[in-house]
Order: structure tokens, then sequence, then C-alpha cells
């Protein structure tokens, strides 16, 4: 009965409303869902990835089917690329908080610069392939087209290794709100570069060359596409480096 008594007397204190509100959005916040960018662009680039990737799964047994019975190398190249960029496209999206991460800069980087170097390997060699006409499926179109592939990419890569790695430029870093006039002067020539050799395509159409052009016309509107996405993020990397901070919008796509 006195252990009760004495229970009894004892101060029942519990922490405040805030205090234990701050500590459960301190939970939240180091959780890696909501860090660096926010859950709603975490949340669009991983759902995206996933159901990409869902897509190519449901059509494996198709795919398969008709790349086995065509026989085309170039076909084949291009089906295994587009699962490995895709992997590695979802693997980009998924570790989002090493890019705010202290220490994880190297990693972010790398992993930034494999996804980036895989995804313009698959449009040059794309665009290579169709230049060269509808019926190139040898061995001998599948290395030409690699190798036209392989050296623009190789420098590409070099480049931003350089100015990454050597110099500290944060290409794939955009966490201080700053505008960094090399860095965004970069990517300035880098999209206007594509758009230029996509609206020269355009215009080649046009003239009496067009005869050296694919017939399809699904070719000139894929071309047409990115020929006004990359105006679009050529525009926007003009803006951030001017110092126009509306010109961040174009981040939420992933310019890079």
């Amino acid at each position: 009965m006195r252990k009760l008594e004495e229970i009894a007397e004892l101060p029942l204190t519990l922490p405040p409303i805030s205090t234990i509100e701050l500590q459960f959005d301190e939970k939240i916040s180091n959780w890696w869902f909501f860090d660096c960018h926010g859950w709603f662009y975490n949340v669009t680039l991983i759902v995206s990835s996933v159901l990409f990737l869902v897509y190519l799964a449901l059509q494996a047994k198709k795919s398969f089917t008709k790349l086995f019975h065509g026989r085309s190398y170039i076909m084949i190249a291009y089906y295994g690329l587009l699962w490995l960029v895709s992997v590695f496209n979802l693997a980009w999206c998924a570790f989002q908080t090493w890019e705010c991460t202290p220490g994880k800069e190297f990693s972010w980087n790398l992993l930034s610069l494999f996804t980036t170097s895989g995804m313009l390997f698959l449009e040059i060699s794309l665009l290579a392939f169709l230049l060269q006409g509808n019926y190139a499926s040898g061995l001998e179109a599948l290395t030409r087209t690699f190798i036209i592939s392989g050296i623009i990419l190789s420098v590409d890569i070099l480049l931003k290794a350089i100015y990454v790695f050597g110099f500290g430029v944060p290409l794939f870093i955009d966490l201080d709100g700053s505008t960094n006039r090399v860095k965004w002067g970069i990517w300035v020539v880098h999209k206007l570069l594509l758009s230029t050799v996509y609206g020269f395509i355009l215009f080649m159409h046009h003239t009496k060359w067009r005869e050296r052009l694919p017939a399809r016309p699904a070719f000139y509107n894929y071309i047409f596409v990115m020929l006004c996405l990359n105006a679009a993020a050529f525009f926007a990397c003009v803006l951030i480096a001017s110092g126009a901070g509306f010109g961040f919008w174009y981040d939420s796509v992933n310019f890079k």
C-alpha cells in the first residue's frame, strides 16, 4: 500500500506536444524519400521509371519473339541497351538522396555520369542507325553505328569527367541555388549542339539531300520532338546562366 502511495506521489510529466511534433518531423525529414528535392519530385521520378520498366517486362515475350525472328543485330543490341539504361535510370531516381548527402558527391556524380551517358549513347546510336537507311541490320551496320556513337560519347564523357572530377564543376548537383556560370555554360553548349543537329536534319528534308534521309514519317516526328525538347532545355539553361531564377523549372524534368 505504501508503494502505491509513493508511486502516486511521483510527478507525471509529459513532453509538450510541440516537442513531440518536432521529433516526428526530424525523423520524417531524415528519411531519404523526403530529402533533397522533396517527396513529389522523388515520387514522380521513381513511379515513371518503374512504370516504364514494367511496360518493358510486359512486352518482353513479344519483343523477344520479334527480335529473334527478325535476326537484326542492331535491334537486339538496342533492346539490351534500353534495358541497361532503364535500370541505371531507376537507380539514379532511387538514390536522389546522394545528391545532398555529405561524402556521397563522388558516387552521385559517377552514377549521374553513367546514366546520362547511357541515354546519350542510346539517342545518338538510334539516330545514326536511322540515317543509314531502312535495311541496315547486319553486323557491319551495327559496328559502324556503335563506332560513330562510341567516338562521340567518349569525347562527351571525357570532357564531363574532366570538369566534374578534375575542376570540381558541379554539373550534376543543383542544391546550392547559386548560378555557376561554368556549369550552365557547359549545359548551354551541350543542348545547343544537340538542337543544331536535330534542326539540321529537319532542314535537310527541304533540300536536295532529302533523298539521303529515311522516308518514314515517324522518323521526322521523332526528330521534331527531340528538337523541341533540346531547344526547351537550351533556353532554360540560358535563363539560369543569365541569373533568371525561374529557369530552374526545367530541373524538374531532368534536362541533364
